[in-house]
């Protein structure tokens, strides 16, 4: 490779990635994902399969007049032509010119089992069809990358026709051959000796390509690998989407490229913008856990830079080395790609930990030991009785707030509160769950009666309800998730139950956490805890 080579990133998102158990992405979300993928800075947009797939179709008509990218490029994505047929008559193939992609992709067969047995066709004319359609294609004036499936594990059946197959589509004109782990069963040195291999029988010019999966859960590594090995374009989806275990996650691939060898690649279709374009690293959390939502599908708290608990810290050794200097426990600064640094309070934290916590939350707890250790003691209480405040900062903020200013906000003073939830009728009959909660605030007892679809949404329903007319500040609040574990299991029905709710006011999400002998115990004590901890941050004083 030369220094002048261009490196490509290459995002199949919303092809490859769209093949995901449960991901069903409408023309409208795909449209939606684009711009997040432009702005991130990826070279090249792999739209779909025109011809093939109606709604890929359909989408690439509407990206010509709908989408405007100063980043990056759109790629159709399609097959060779068929067997024993011309190029020029593959309806499919015409498909690819009609969509007006500037870069069009196919798959070629470089297996030759696969040619065989799947195309049922031989090798000769499978490289005949690769010839045949990327010079028709080239002719058109397209971009050709050229896509050679099961390439490794076809290069150690028959190297000399993996070799070939590569060969072919670089003389037919193809501008990237890309060499896929379609099985995603490669290690790192598989990976590089082949690519190397490969390397070496094109020469240096020719840019090579690597599309990994990751069913040895090494689509990262080979990625890396093929790339320090002489390849220069890079497939991936974002968050690593994709069928079976996913695809290479290109976020992570990115982030290791530009941040641990130094080479700025977003932004760098061309060989020229660098790293520095629209979005790039600093972006890269928000646009993840923004094609998170669009997707429906819940961002992995443990993915590698981008997670939530990417630079979460929980063990109070840690903490103590945190407070020194960050970035003894840390591998990069998670500015860097748009993250933050959290502190996990836990039967696991010590002094160092809760300090920390305490200054992430607004609290100097440095000058105060007595604080800091009676804050300790009920944290390792509390989670010893099965609470746990890693995902419910709201309440530990809130039991900060008892420590430090001696006692917590009183909005309100809570009498009473019961459910009841009657079912007329047997099994599959309508059950009506009603609560009723009797409580004081701004000077006068208020007694509230809500209804809702089982007894938690009608406590819910109930609370706010009391406290709506002395706080309407409340009419904004939602509850958006609730989650149930039930502790000792092995009690059965006299078992501790803990529930985490997690609440928003439209603009910041907060969580709760309540423990208690039953269900309805925990979720009053984190509903509670939520309308405390909203009012609190809202700056509304008691009434």
């Amino acid at each position: 490779m030369t220094g002048s080579t261009p490196f490509h990133v290459y995002d199949t998102t919303l092809r490859d990635g769209a093949q995901q158990e449960g991901m069903n992405l409408s023309v409208s979300d795909k449209l939606a994902i684009a711009p997040l993928l432009d702005e991130l800075g990826v070279g090249y947009i792999e739209g779909g399969w025109p011809g093939a797939v109606p709604k890929d179709t359909e989408f690439f008509k509407r990206a010509a007049k709908e989408l405007d990218l100063r980043n990056a490029e759109l790629a159709a994505f399609g097959a060779t032509r068929k067997p024993g047929t011309r190029a020029v008559d593959d309806t499919q193939v015409r498909a690819l010119i009609d969509s007006e992609a500037p870069v069009v992709t196919l798959v070629a067969k470089s297996d030759l089992r696969h040619v065989e047995r799947a195309l049922r066709t031989t090798g000769e004319e499978n490289l005949a069809m690769i010839t045949d359609t990327v010079e028709l294609l080239v002719r058109e004036g397209r971009r050709v990358v050229v896509d050679v499936e099961h390439f490794f594990d076809g290069f150690r059946f028959d190297p000399r026709y993996a070799r070939a197959a590569v060969l072919t589509a670089f003389e037919a004109g193809a501008e990237v051959v890309c060499l896929c782990d379609t099985n995603g069963g490669m290690l790192p040195r598989f990976v590089t000796g082949i690519v190397q291999d490969v390397r070496a029988a094109v020469g240096p010019v020719p840019i090579l390509g690597i599309h990994a999966h990751n069913d040895s859960g090494c689509a990262v590594a080979n990625t890396i690998a093929a790339v320090e090995a002489g390849c220069a374009h890079v497939q991936g989806t974002v968050n690593g989407y994709g069928e079976r275990t996913g695809n290479a996650d290109l976020l992570a691939v990115v982030a290791n490229l530009e941040l641990k060898l130094g080479r700025p690649v977003l932004g760098a279709a061309d060989g020229g913008a660098g790293a520095g374009g629209l979005g790039g690293l600093p972006e890269m959390t928000r646009i993840a856990h923004a094609i998170s939502e669009i997707t429906n599908i819940s961002p992995f708290a443990r993915q590698p830079y981008v997670g939530a608990s990417a630079f979460a810290h929980k063990a109070g050794l840690h903490a103590s080395a945190i407070r020194v200097d960050p970035d003894l426990y840390q591998h990069i600064d998670p500015l860097e790609v748009g993250n933050d640094m959290r502190m996990l309070v836990s039967d696991m934290a010590g002094r160092a930990s809760i300090e920390l916590k305490g200054r992430e939350l607004g609290f100097d707890l440095s000058g105060r030991p007595d604080v800091l250790g009676r804050v300790t003691d009920r944290v390792k209480d509390a989670e010893a009785n099965g609470y746990t405040y890693e995902a419910a900062d709201a309440s530990f903020e809130l039991l900060l707030v008892e420590e430090v200013e001696g006692r917590r906000p009183q909005y309100f003073t809570v009498e009473s509160w019961r459910t009841i939830v009657e079912r007329s009728g047997g099994r599959g009959t309508l059950a009506v769950a009603e609560a009723t909660v009797k409580l004081s605030a701004g000077g006068e007892r208020i007694v509230s009666t809500g209804e809702g679809n089982g007894p938690v949404n009608a406590l819910d329903h109930a609370l706010r309800q009391a406290l709506v007319r002395v706080y309407p500040e409340l009419e904004t609040f939602e509850l958006i998730d609730f989650k149930v574990r039930i502790l000792d299991a092995m009690h059965g029905t006299d078992a501790v139950t803990r529930v985490l709710i997690e609440t928003t006011d439209g603009g910041t999400a907060w969580s709760t956490v309540g423990v208690g002998p039953n269900l309805l115990e925990a979720s009053w004590e984190a509903l509670t805890d939520s309308a405390i901890w909203g009012l609190r941050r809202l700056g509304v004083p008691p009434r």
